[in-house]
């Protein structure tokens, strides 16, 4: 079941047309239209309220799924996946010669399940970073 467009539209904008995972925007990847997820799934008894959705590029949405966490590659602990509801995206991750570096086990985490640094997602963000004179 599709949400509404207005809850698209509330979503669309809080996120100012950005993945709320991996920073990437919407108009870097024109051919690809970014979708408005559950950041727990309804399988897992999550619901359609505003606080529950966020924007992701299809990158992100397709290795997240409806996972809620994955092992931290850095000592294999379960740890819970980054929440754009809950955690604030600086505390947890950095951009680093156009790769996004987890900062906690939250970010690490997140970074390595949803394969932030891909081949294809760093030339995107090379292709997109501010040009420096």
């Amino acid at each position: 079941m599709a949400v509404p467009d207005s809850v698209r539209s509330a979503v669309i904008a809080r996120s100012q047309e950005c993945c709320e995972y991996c920073g990437m925007h919407q108009s870097w990847e024109p051919f690809h239209t970014y979708h408005v997820e559950h950041i727990i799934a309804r399988q897992h008894r999550g619901t359609d309220d505003l606080l529950n959705l966020a924007l992701a590029c299809h990158h992100c949405n397709l290795f997240k799924g409806p996972n809620l966490t994955s092992r931290d590659p850095d000592g294999d602990a379960l740890v819970t996946l980054f929440h754009p509801r809950q955690n604030l995206w600086a505390e947890h991750f950095k951009i680093e010669s156009a790769r996004v570096i987890g900062l906690t086990d939250i970010g690490r985490t997140t970074v390595f399940l949803l394969e932030m640094n891909a081949d294809q997602r760093v030339d995107l963000r090379l292709l997109n970073a501010p040009k420096v004179p």
